[in-house]
């Protein structure tokens, strides 16, 4: 980092249809800008980037071309060296990736969900059916108890089904699930301290992913938010963004 010792954290947010950085961070942002310089960009396919995807193809070229999008993000910035913040299978799959590739800009990182190392979905969410009522029933699966998020939920389904109608982001998020014979990233060459949280009630993935994904690490621990569902910065922000902080500052 150039001209400042403030620390930096970039923010990279979930892979959920319609989905963006500004409406993913809304409920911890305020408070990590009190720690550190945030930089949340909107990652390839989704967003202000759902046409900068070229004509990518399967879970593992998006993420290798998502962590590029991130290192030449670094270099514009001037930033040498940040801490890293990966939502589940896009940006903590690009948060990996990343690791992989350039470890030596990213001092610490946290990973949410499992990072991408688990399962495919079995169908691909809410484009087989793109109406309003199924992007709401796509998030509420997010949470722990969509009773405890009533109107966040309403009101993401409202933003999110209009964003994920946008010309192009069908096209790309149908790519994102294509099978590819490339392999994943080995997290044994990721040389970096990172912490997998994951939400005990967690509905996408068991904590088994990211138990897995901690102990393949050399330097990564498990953290299992107990109440929490796969959006664990929704569930439980003041907890998550205690942990998150701790970590990154140890």
């Amino acid at each position: 980092m150039t001209g400042s010792t403030e620390p930096v954290l970039v923010l990279l947010h979930g892979g959920g249809p319609g989905v963006d950085a500004a409406s993913n961070w809304a409920s911890v942002l305020p408070r990590f800008e009190k720690e550190f310089r945030c930089i949340a960009p909107d990652l390839l396919g989704f967003g202000t980037r759902i046409g900068d995807g070229g004509d990518l193809h399967g879970p593992i070229a998006w993420a290798r071309a998502r962590a590029r999008q991130v290192h030449e993000l670094l270099d514009d910035l001037g930033l040498a060296r940040v801490h890293l913040l990966g939502n589940s299978a896009a940006g903590g799959a690009a948060g990996l990736a990343l690791l992989a590739t350039a470890p030596e800009r990213v001092e610490r990182a946290v990973v949410m969900g499992g990072a991408g190392t688990g399962p495919a979905p079995r169908t691909v969410p809410f484009y087989d059916v793109p109406t309003k009522a199924s992007m709401r029933d796509t998030l509420a699966r997010l949470v722990a108890d969509e009773g405890d998020h009533t109107e966040l939920l309403d009101d993401l389904a409202d933003l999110r089904w209009e964003q994920a109608l946008r010309p192009g982001a069908e096209k790309a998020f149908r790519s994102m699930f294509e099978t590819s014979d490339e392999p994943p990233v080995d997290p044994a060459t990721v040389p970096t301290p990172v912490l997998a949280l994951h939400g005990e009630r967690d509905r996408v993935g068991p904590v088994e992913v990211s138990a897995r994904l901690a102990a393949a690490l050399p330097c990564g621990s498990l953290g299992v938010v107990a109440g929490a569902g796969h959006w664990i910065h929704v569930d439980r922000p003041d907890e998550f963004c205690t942990r998150v902080g701790e970590f990154l500052t140890a």
